[in-house]
């Protein structure tokens, strides 16, 4: 089946054909380093984790850029605050940090939450503050084709001008007209309020660290020209894939699809964009308190099990959060993990368990990750196959158990779910956990059989006790370890 992903530029599916053959650029917007990670920043890296990883097994070479915003209004904002008498924290304490100080710390945390989750480490990350020349350049070009002018009030600000590029609003399929400027924005110098800034112009107050020299005076770069500032100088003025969240559309990609086709570049050949995170039906707010943080989902789940399910649904659609959610991740992973344990005792020889590297997948599953990233579906055939193992294990049926357990092994591969997909797995001590086990459940089993109730309950809450989790199915016990 051939590749297939919806492009939001042009609101269809389309068959995806990369500009180089064999070769696949994909740029997605990181984080702006304000504050820490939310699960919208974790799901978005997540998704496109998961469309690095198919393609990889796909065959392509995927270079991969995803940007750290570290200069940004609401960072300067956060640290000035850091410095007024009397803010703390929350904890007692009082930081005082330079805005630079302050986007680094965020980055590294927002390095961490990737890490912790399995998101790979992209082929560049670069910093918006390190491309200040790069942005200098593309401003100067655009106000040579006619499409940027500095500000009209001499304040060192230069806006892009929306109305001299007719495509304005194609992205988001909206008419010039129809829009509205930005409700925070400051209308003085521009042309028109819906025109955007792409160099801000230093203002008194602001810390002289947060400008930089350029041809209309002191200032700093907008938002919006960061990007595209950036993926050109890695990725080239046409790539593959820009992807980012949902809500960063409009205007963010927007502006930048405007900006840099008005200076004649390609720019994205697909644009990809993942659906939000709700909890509980509505849109998560902190004014409400319906909010639930990565850090707050690691403390009540393994990584693995926030990956799954974060990463459990398709990635377009909206991902809903409930307070069962992440027991319901944690039995499904538990299910895979029981069937990785069982099967890699039943077939290895005491020793090391060897996995080759990608095999391959089953077709089904094939299918539903070439069909524009159909995670559920393939989970759905990651399941079955899973239950179609322990079937085989039952059965006797070695070698059909075997292609299994190869299968699932390499499907967690794909889906970034296979740090500890198969833990404890190897040496002595896993070979006399199992004797041992396996003697408990053989009790049990005899105990059952001669309906001793409460030397089978008692088997079963020793072994719970020790970390055992023991599941009772129609082809007898089977055990894994507990998770976390």
């Amino acid at each position: 089946m051939t590749l297939r992903f919806y492009d939001t530029a042009s609101a269809e599916v389309r068959d995806f054909v990369p500009l180089v053959p064999g070769k696949v650029s994909l740029y997605y917007c990181g984080a702006t380093v304000q504050g820490m990670p939310h699960v919208g920043h974790i799901r978005s890296a997540i998704a496109f984790d998961q469309l690095t990883r198919w393609l990889q097994y796909r065959g392509f070479r995927v270079t991969t850029v995803r940007n750290v915003t570290d200069i940004d209004d609401k960072i300067l904002a956060k640290s000035a605050e850091s410095f007024a008498p009397g803010v703390d924290e929350g904890d007692g304490t009082v930081r005082e940090e330079e805005w630079w100080a302050l986007a680094y710390r965020y980055e590294q945390e927002f390095r961490k939450a990737y890490d912790t989750l399995g998101v790979s480490r992209p082929t560049y990350e670069p910093r918006a503050t390190g491309h200040i020349p790069e942005m200098h350049a593309l401003i100067q070009l655009l106000i040579d084709r006619g499409h940027a002018y500095p500000a009209l009030d001499d304040s060192g600000d230069v806006y892009f001008d929306v109305r001299s590029w007719s495509a304005y609003g194609s992205l988001t399929r909206q008419k010039i007209d129809d829009m509205q400027g930005a409700p925070d924005a400051d209308p003085r110098g521009k042309k028109d309020p819906r025109d955007f800034a792409l160099w801000k112009g230093h203002k008194d107050g602001e810390p002289t660290t947060a400008s930089w020299a350029s041809p209309w005076g002191a200032g700093r770069p907008g938002w919006h020209l960061e990007c595209s500032a950036m993926v050109t100088k890695y990725l080239g003025t046409e790539f593959d894939i820009h992807g980012g969240g949902l809500d960063l559309r409009f205007p963010h990609h927007e502006n930048e699809m405007a900006q840099s086709q008005a200076a004649g570049h390609g720019f994205a050949n697909f644009w990809m964009h993942n659906g939000m995170v709700t909890y509980a039906g509505e849109k998560m707010s902190k004014s409400i308190g319906n909010t639930i943080s990565p850090a707050e989902m690691l403390e009540i789940a393994p990584p693995r099990v926030v990956r799954y399910y974060l990463g459990q649904a398709q990635y377009r659609s909206v991902l809903d959060y409930q307070p069962t959610s992440l027991q319901e991740a944690a039995a499904a992973v538990e299910r895979i993990d029981g069937f990785i344990s069982r099967a890699v005792r039943a077939l290895s020889d005491g020793g090391n368990y060897s996995f080759s590297t990608y095999g391959a997948v089953p077709e089904a599953f094939e299918r539903a990750m070439d069909d524009d990233l159909n995670v559920p579906q393939a989970l759905a055939v990651l399941h079955d196959t899973v239950r179609a193992g322990n079937t085989a294990l039952t059965d006797g049926r070695t070698e059909d158990a075997r292609q299994a357990l190869h299968q699932v092994h390499d499907m967690l591969r794909v889906l970034g779910l296979n740090d500890t997909a198969a833990p404890a797995v190897d040496g002595q001590a896993t070979t006399a956990l199992g004797v041992l086990v396996e003697a408990q459940l053989a009790a049990r089993a005899q105990a059952r059989a001669a309906k001793d109730w409460p030397a089978s309950d008692a088997i079963r809450d020793t072994l719970a006790a020790a970390g055992v989790v023991v599941e009772d199915g129609a082809d007898g016990a089977t055990w894994s370890l507990k998770r976390g």
